[in-house]
């Protein structure tokens, strides 16, 4: 008993700390001390079930769910070679961001190809509960939105709310609706810290006045308010850059937004406003020039493009199980630096001709991959903002490094403690040394071999290790994968599309 204690521990305090809180933070969301949370995570506390579920509701992780439907499991044979063609899905990203803009929209909005994931569930219930109207119109993921001429607020679904982090996107949209109003968090989010205070200084310009309090964001606009100088972003973030583009689409005058990312999701919003009727200058840049428009009532049909990193993923798949497979619709212009990389450590693919994605603008082509000796790259691997390697991309050249021969170094300088999950690979053979929070050294190539492991609470870490797991001898099993569900639609079943040997299970 003591020892299932333990491992539950150990997930609560890893899914606590993927969230950025405290013990008394997590003490004061659960309503106990937070001596008995430190108790809970030495495995020196009973758990009912009952606390379990709340616990994990609280840190939004499936750490168990009551009643007939418990977390969902993968067991992987391997090792796995794969083959044929895929298409890159669309962006998860570029999604929740259209559907946080749709709120500035009177009109209808059609979305084609959303992709249907957890995290756009949970949007798709705070916009149904405040009245929105949400459907899924075919097959193909298209998804019509059609706001009500009030929204509702007060009957927000709190509950949802919370298990979103992207809940924070709706305070541009809301600000032009509302005088007043408040909207729930997951608690723990300072306003203080990094992740909150730059979508504050973004939006201040525009009137929004914003007080953080028991779990909720209380909301002020002073309409008198309007910027009168570039908004200069502290941090290039892509959803502070997104808040500021919602924030100024509806500001009747011209706003210019400086150090702004110029990342994919980033981009697609730009897009998305410029069929609503804003003009945008500067699309791509770090300076974006925003002629906002006094209302927006108008039926706009969108696609948002491919999905970079989900394209990284299959072709960390391809690299790690030394397979041919091609890979459609891959958005080139967010991956060149990936491949120059890979090919810099000796990966070898051919590339189609460019052609142009349904959203009219970015640049796809289709990758085939080759079967390649892989040696470490001659310096470190460190993410940096668009045009850089993408920070989400960064987890997938670890099992990319751990089948290349030679020392590689990993530098997650922009995320606290991410890199600890990496290591996780050593369960399987991989040889990963964590230096500090932010560095690990991969040594390889690796002899794969299976274990079960519990899903850590990171995304990009999680899929990983499902991705070296293909790689290893023997059965694996990965446990509670609630959080790729979250930024992936329909993974395994894809992948077994193309060869690999991945079964869905629950506990009985």
């Amino acid at each position: 008993m003591s020892d299932y204690l333990a491992r539950i521990g150990n997930l609560i305090r890893d899914a606590r700390k993927h969230r950025g809180w405290t013990q008394q933070q997590l003490a004061d969301v659960l309503s106990t001390s937070q001596s008995a949370v430190n108790r809970i995570e030495r495995g020196h506390q009973n758990l009912s079930l009952e606390m379990i579920a709340r616990i994990g509701e609280a840190l939004d992780s499936e750490l168990v769910s009551l009643g007939a439907v418990g977390p969902t499991h993968l067991r992987v044979t391997g090792p796995t070679r794969l083959s044929g063609s895929i298409d890159v899905k669309s962006s998860k990203n570029a999604g929740v961001a259209l559907l946080c803009a749709s709120l500035l929209n009177r009109g209808r909005t059609t979305l084609r190809r959303v992709a249907r994931i957890e995290e756009v569930n949970r949007l798709l219930e705070v916009l149904n509960s405040i009245g929105v109207q949400t459907t899924w119109l075919n097959a193909d993921n298209d998804l019509e939105i059609v706001p009500p001429a009030t929204l509702d607020l007060a009957a927000i679904d709190a509950g949802a709310a919370r298990r979103t982090r992207s809940i924070i996107m709706f305070l541009g949209p809301l600000m032009h609706r509302e005088d007043a109003f408040e909207l729930p968090y997951a608690g723990g989010c300072d306003l203080g810290t990094r992740t909150v205070e730059p979508h504050m200084a973004a939006l201040r310009p525009f009137g929004l006045e914003v007080k953080a309090t028991e779990g909720s964001y209380h909301a002020t606009v002073s309409r008198a308010v309007s910027p009168v100088r570039p908004i200069v972003l502290t941090e290039r973030g892509d959803t502070v850059t997104e808040n500021a583009l919602l924030g100024a689409a509806l500001e009747p005058s011209v706003t210019v937004i400086r150090n702004a990312s110029p990342n994919y999701m980033v981009q697609d919003l730009c897009f998305f406003l410029e069929k609503l009727g804003v003009r945008i200058d500067g699309i791509g840049t770090t300076t974006l020039t925003v002629h906002g428009v006094p209302d927006i009532d108008v039926d706009v049909d969108y696609a948002p493009s491919e999905d970079p990193i989900e394209a990284m993923s299959l072709l960390a798949a391809a690299i790690v199980t030394r397979s041919e497979i091609t890979i459609r619709r891959a958005p080139i212009e967010f991956l060149e630096i990936e491949l120059a990389l890979l090919e810099e450590m000796g990966f070898c693919y051919e590339r189609s001709e460019e052609y142009v994605a349904a959203n009219g603008q970015t640049r796809l082509v289709d990758l085939t991959t080759k079967v390649s000796e892989l040696h470490s790259p001659i310096d470190k691997i460190h993410p940096m903002p668009f045009p850089g390697l993408n920070i989400d991309n960064l987890p997938f050249f670890a099992v990319i490094a751990a089948v290349a021969e030679g020392q590689t170094l990993l530098h997650d300088w922009v995320y606290e403690n991410r890199a600890i999950y990496l290591t996780e690979l050593t369960k399987l053979g991989a040889s990963v040394k964590l230096l500090d929070p932010h560095r690990v050294m991969i040594e390889g190539p690796t002899r794969w071999s299976g274990a079960e492991i519990v899903c850590p609470p990171a995304l990009r870490p999680a899929v990983v290790i499902l991705l070296a797991m293909m790689a290893s001898k023997g059965t694996s099993v990965l446990r509670s994968v609630y959080v790729i569900n979250r930024g992936y639609e329909d993974l395994a079943a894809r992948l077994n599309g193309l060869g690999a040997s991945i079964e869905t299970f629950r506990d009985i």
